[in-house]
């Protein structure tokens, strides 16, 4: 974990007040303890995230919270893909799994 002063200074493009600004709007929710935050490295990554929206794609306030929000959605379906994978590799017999990607793959070719 790392302080708030030690992510703004690793952080090009980033100020204190944007970090709190995010935090406060739970768009980032470091570990606290008192008023000392601390940031984990999925917090770093996720403001990096918000900073590149804001700064070089343009994403305004007022669409930041949609835009997490779909990103956060796309992330937690690519987890359970990768469960559902982890299941089939598991349970399924081989021929029924190459069954299973071969349907996949041609219905992906269309």
């Amino acid at each position: 974990m790392i302080s708030i002063e030690v992510l703004v200074n690793q952080t090009e493009g980033l100020n204190r007040t944007d970090v709190e600004h995010w935090v406060r709007n739970d768009w980032v929710r470091p570990a606290a303890d008192g008023d000392i935050l601390g940031f984990g490295e999925i917090d770093v990554a996720r403001v990096i995230l918000i900073r590149q929206l804001r700064d070089d794609l343009e994403v305004n306030d007022a669409a930041l919270p949609i835009v997490l929000s779909l990103i956060d959605q796309l992330y937690d379906l690519r987890r359970h893909l990768r469960q559902l994978g982890d299941v089939m590799e598991e349970a399924v017999p081989d021929e029924f799994r190459t069954k299973i990607l071969r349907g996949v793959a041609s219905r992906n070719a269309v």
